[in-house]
C-alpha cells in the first residue's frame, strides 16, 4: 500500500495566499484538472477538519473520505458511513486499518497538521507536488513548524502549462522499514 501526500505550492513554499485558505483562487486550471484526476484515481482520501471546513466535500459512493479531527462528535450529523467519516484516530492506527483492507493507494489531501502527523510517524511513501510560478511571501506551509528531517528522491517532473507550472513526484527515502533516512 502506498500513502501519497499531495499539495500545490508556490515557489516560496506557500500553500495559502496570505492565509486565505482557498487554494482554488490562485492555483492554475491545470493544477485543478490534475487534482481532480488524482482525486478520482484514489478511493481513500484523508484530510484534516480545517481543510474540510474550508470546502466541505459531499459524500460519494465511489470514495471513502476520512476527516481527522479532535472533535468527531461535532460532525456526527454529516457522516455517511463508508463514504464520509470523522475520526479522532492516530495516523498509524488509520494506516494499519487500511493495510488490512488491502488498499493500493491512500491520498493525504490537505491540512498542515495532518501532513505533519503522517510525516512524523513515517507513514508517507510519496509526495506529489504541483509548483506554481508564484511568490506570496506570507502564507501557510504544508507542514507545521516542527523539526523534520526527511530526504526525498525525485521520481518524475512535468511542465503542465506555458507559465511553467510543474508537477513533481518524490519518493520518501527510508532506511529501515517505516523509517525515513
Amino acid at each position: 500500500m502506498k500513502t501519497i501526500l499531495a499539495y500545490v505550492s508556490t515557489l516560496d513554499g506557500k500553500v495559502t495566499k496570505w492565509f486565505d485558505p482557498h487554494v482554488k483562487t490562485w492555483s492554475s486550471q491545470e493544477d485543478k484538472n490534475y487534482f481532480k484526476k488524482l482525486w478520482n484515481d484514489n478511493r481513500i482520501v484523508i484530510m484534516g477538519s480545517t481543510t474540510y471546513d474550508v470546502e466541505p466535500i459531499k459524500p460519494l459512493p465511489t470514495h471513502q473520505l476520512y476527516i481527522m479531527t479532535k472533535e468527531p462528535e461535532k460532525y456526527k450529523s454529516m457522516e455517511v458511513p463508508g463514504q464520509l467519516e470523522f475520526l479522532n484516530e492516530t495516523p498509524a492506527n488509520l494506516i494499519k486499518r487500511f493495510a488490512k483492507e488491502k488498499h493500493e493507494h491512500i491520498l493525504i489531501a490537505g491540512g498542515a497538521h495532518i501532513s505533519t502527523s503522517f510525516l512524523k510517524e513515517h507513514l508517507i511513501d510519496e509526495l506529489w507536488l504541483t509548483i506554481e510560478p508564484k511568490i506570496f511571501g506570507t502564507g501557510g506551509s504544508f507542514v507545521t513548524d516542527e523539526k523534520l528531517d526527511i530526504n526525498l528522491q525525485l521520481l518524475s517532473y512535468e511542465r503542465i502549462n506555458k507559465r511553467g507550472t510543474l508537477l513533481a513526484k518524490y519518493s520518501v527515502i527510508k532506511t529501515k522499514i517505516g523509517e525515513y533516512s
